[in-house]
């Protein structure tokens, strides 16, 4: 593999979307999760273990390395009577992207601006990569790309990288 772009899947990861209630202010599920506040709009934030992504209005996509079975079951308890929670571990397959060429390689696909003055580390969309619906964010200045999709997609994505990595 190039020297400059490092791609691998990631695995052992527990997901769940997590959508408040109607009239439920967002700081109340902040401090239910033991959190300062929730990402307003496409951004992230993370916490002991926790990272929390804001993908619409009143609803993020959790995530956490190494989750235990019941880790969503143990989620939805602790933000329960204010939010709803759904596993979605088995739903979505994650790719990390590191290197000097991640963003290029992400510039052939995305219909973003990933500029690093725009789509700085914290930032995260939800876009379409090669007709392929993805949840997609900047891990930090490397630059490092965390992108999630659906797990029946993921054969088809790995396919677009790797005929798009062969391009650069």
């Amino acid at each position: 593999m190039d020297e400059n772009l490092s791609i691998h899947r990631r695995e052992g990861l527990g997901l769940a979307s997590i959508m408040a209630r109607r009239g439920v202010l967002h700081d109340d599920v902040a401090a239910a999760l033991g959190l300062a506040k929730l990402p307003e709009g496409p951004s992230f934030v993370q916490m002991n273990g926790l990272l929390l992504l804001g993908t619409g209005p009143g609803t993020w996509l959790a995530m956490q390395d190494g989750a235990q079975p019941d880790w969503a079951t143990d989620l939805a308890a602790a933000v329960q009577p204010l939010a709803s929670v759904s596993d979605q571990s088995g739903g979505y397959a994650v790719f990390r992207l590191e290197g000097s060429d991640a963003r290029r390689l992400l510039q052939r696909g995305a219909s973003i601006d990933l500029h690093p003055e725009v789509f700085v580390p914290g930032s995260a969309a939800t876009s379409v990569i090669s007709h392929i619906g993805a949840i997609f964010w900047c891990v930090d200045e490397g630059p490092t790309y965390d992108i999630a999709i659906f797990r029946s997609y993921a054969r088809s994505f790995q396919h677009w990288l790797d005929a798009t990595m062969a391009a650069l």
